[in-house]
């Protein structure tokens, strides 16, 4: 048992078995006399409900993680490089992302059995804000550990139409170094736009995903229903098969304790007969 393994195992579970199966890995912990271990599963803290389906999205969809930490790299340094146009549009394709990850986190919490309303999809969209946001909430969000859901610390401010982000005060003259900066500057700019185009693609084939699965999702519900209706029939046909299954075992007794009269009958009619006989015989002697 180590730390690591109990924890990941832990924030896996839903909410409502995070207390007790803490409560054992302590036990067990202090069983193999490790106190301090003890200790700092102790200190976990049972995740709210948006920080467990945040949770669930790292550790359901992984494929999803990575695209987003590298669109909010991207969007923290192109801040700093593109003009207003750029960053409106990287803006967008954030916002885009971020609604196809919390319609997928909401569809995996209803599949877990835990359906959630607007205001937790809003807190589960809060910390995807900060995870482009912040690169200590990305790095908290990325271990899937989560125990409340994250805002950001600082944001990305928002650019109104036709506004350009405020620059530097432009350089007393050009010189080597300068060039050096503007260079080094073009190339932040070309992987800030590979990045986007990337998170982009990633979006197109979430959206893609997102749709396949709603579909799955909507041919399971109608499995399921389909199944329970078949379970309540063959319920009905069971309840009839027992009542019937009664009613002949009744019959049953029944005609036992009938043949059983019966034959009580038939042996005192004989026992009648043979004594009926024997009187006649000796009458029929003593005449002679």
């Amino acid at each position: 048992m180590d730390y690591d393994s109990v924890a990941d195992e832990l924030y896996a579970l839903r909410p409502e078995e995070f207390t007790a199966a803490r409560a054992s890995a302590m036990a067990s912990a202090r069983t193999a006399g490790d106190r301090e271990l003890a200790e700092r599963i102790r200190a976990l803290r049972k995740p709210s409900l948006a920080a467990w389906v945040s949770n669930l999205l790292v550790r359901n969809s992984p494929g999803e993680v990575e695209p987003l930490l590298r669109l909010g790299e991207g969007l923290r340094q192109a801040h700093q490089d593109l003009d207003g146009a750029q960053l409106r549009e990287l803006s967008r394709r954030q916002h885009a992302l971020i609604r196809a990850l919390s319609l997928q986190a909401r569809q995996l919490a209803e599949e877990a059995g835990h359906p959630i309303g607007e205001s937790v999809q809003r807190e589960v969209e809060s910390t995807l804000h900060a995870v482009l946001a912040d690169p200590d909430a990305a790095r908290a969000w990325a271990g899937g550990r989560l125990a409340k859901p994250l805002s950001a610390a600082v944001g990305f401010p928002a650019v109104a139409e036709g506004a350009r982000p405020r620059r530097p005060a432009p350089a007393p003259a050009p010189s080597r170094p300068d060039k050096k900066v503007s260079e080094r500057q073009r190339r932040r700019l070309a992987q800030a736009r590979k990045d986007a185009e990337a998170a982009e693609h990633d979006l197109r084939e979430l959206r893609d995903a997102a749709e396949t699965a709603g579909r799955s999702a909507a041919e399971a519900k109608r499995q399921v229903e389909e199944l329970q209706r078949r379970v309540e029939e063959l319920g009905e046909e069971l309840e009839r098969a027992r009542s019937e299954h009664q009613q002949a075992r009744f019959a049953e007794r029944t005609a036992r304790e009938q043949a059983r009269t019966a034959d009580r009958r038939v042996r005192e009619a004989d026992r009648k007969a043979a004594t009926a006989a024997a009187q006649l015989e000796r009458l029929t002697s003593s005449d002679a």
